[in-house]
């Protein structure tokens, strides 16, 4: 019997060593953390994709900086699959099986919704860069795919009560839908048609319009004669900032622009010019022109990088605040890391404050819609000024 004791206490130091766990406490493995990178860096959402990405990439290096999550540093595997859904797919298949990355960063509409199968299967955390209602509406169909923003469709009615609420005409507003043919922009159309059917609002003909169009005149010169009121965009920067200019070109000088958060930012005023000013915008992030406690880190990394985060869009926000979220679940999942255990973590936040950056951020094993609010904003005098402080549509 006496000689059990060493012996026990040998195994339990080989134990110790190998990395292993007693009790489900924290496990001692110092190995990196892979974390799965999907992007758009050269395809027709670019313009905003690579921004986003240069903002997850940033967040990575800044963490790891301060020494990673929990001892272990953040290892971000990613590559540019162009827009292109067969492209997407093939990345996901080799971050999976080849890199076994325990959660993957994604990006659009489409291939986000052709991948959630395989999630699913794979048990694998993915948080979107698309805010389609259609990946967080049912839990129990889609457990795995997490997102941060506002869905698209709520932004869609927080924009039409705001046009409701402030019309001063003597007749029902009149509004057109803009978007691309993708499930990115279709994505919050049915949900906006609804709102304006049920709240008085008249819907003027769809403009269904190509993401690499340099002039959209002749799509706005067929809905000319409808007069709306309101056109009302789901695209990024760059298509909206090229509507904007057609809609002078095509005589829709009476007609007011409104779009969601994609198509706010800095980049929009620049391409646009005086075409932009009065466009409304809705929004769940602030850009680094603004003042809020959370933008700070963001602000001071840029600095010790010898970046101008003047420079940098809203859209490195969202990059930079999506993966802090994810590292935030990364921290909170004791012992070794799995998906099930980090979709656990992430569903333990419960309002998460960003320092203004967004609304508060909440995950349950009932809803992985994390913010709820946007605000709204408007073109004045080449900037974008705050008109309506954070507005949610619908309750968790």
């Amino acid at each position: 019997m006496r000689r059990a004791i060493p012996i026990l206490a040998v195994l339990a130091l080989t134990i110790a060593a190998c990395g292993g766990t007693t009790g489900g406490g924290p496990a001692t493995s110092k190995e990196p953390i892979k974390i799965g990178g999907i992007f758009d860096l050269t395809g027709a959402t670019s313009d905003v994709g690579v921004p986003y990405s240069e903002g997850v990439k940033d967040f990575v290096a800044f963490i790891n900086d301060k020494g990673g999550v929990n001892g272990r540093q953040i290892q971000l595997v990613s590559d540019d699959y162009a827009y292109q859904i067969p492209r997407a797919e093939e990345l996901y298949n080799r971050l999976v099986t080849q890199e076994q990355v325990v959660s993957i960063m994604g990006w659009g509409t489409g291939d986000t919704i052709a991948m959630t199968p395989k999630i699913t299967k794979d048990k694998l955390p993915f948080m979107s860069a698309s805010y389609s209602a259609d990946l967080v509406a049912d839990v129990t169909k889609t457990p795995y795919n997490f997102m941060i923003g506002q869905t698209y469709s709520d932004q869609a009615r927080v924009m039409l009560k705001y046009i409701k609420d402030n019309w001063k005409g003597s007749s029902p507003a009149k509004v057109s839908l803009s978007y691309g043919d993708n499930a990115f922009g279709k994505s919050p159309v049915e949900d906006a048609k609804k709102f304006m059917q049920e709240n008085g609002i008249v819907n003027t003909p769809d403009i269904v319009v190509a993401s690499n169009a340099l002039d959209m005149s002749p799509q706005l010169l067929a809905v000319k004669s409808a007069a709306p009121d309101f056109i009302l965009m789901q695209n990024t920067s760059a298509p909206v900032a090229v509507e904007a200019k057609s809609a002078k070109t095509a005589g829709l000088d009476k007609t007011a622009l409104a779009t969601l958060n994609w198509g706010f930012g800095e980049k929009t005023l620049e391409l646009a010019g005086t075409a932009a000013e009065g466009m409304l915008a809705v929004v769940p992030f602030v850009g680094l022109s603004e003042e809020a406690s959370g933008l700070k880190e963001i602000k001071d990394w840029n600095d010790k990088q010898k970046k101008d985060w003047r420079k940098q869009p809203v859209n490195y926000v969202q990059g930079w605040l999506t993966m802090k979220v994810m590292s935030e679940g990364l921290r909170r999942v004791q012992g070794d890391i799995s998906g099930e255990k980090l979709k656990a973590a992430l569903e333990s936040i419960k309002d998460y404050d960003t320092g203004g950056i967004t609304d508060k951020i909440t995950f349950s094993d009932k809803s992985h819609r994390g913010a709820l609010a946007s605000r709204i904003y408007k073109a004045q005098g080449g900037k974008w000024v705050r008109l309506v402080d954070l507005t949610a549509a619908t309750a968790r």
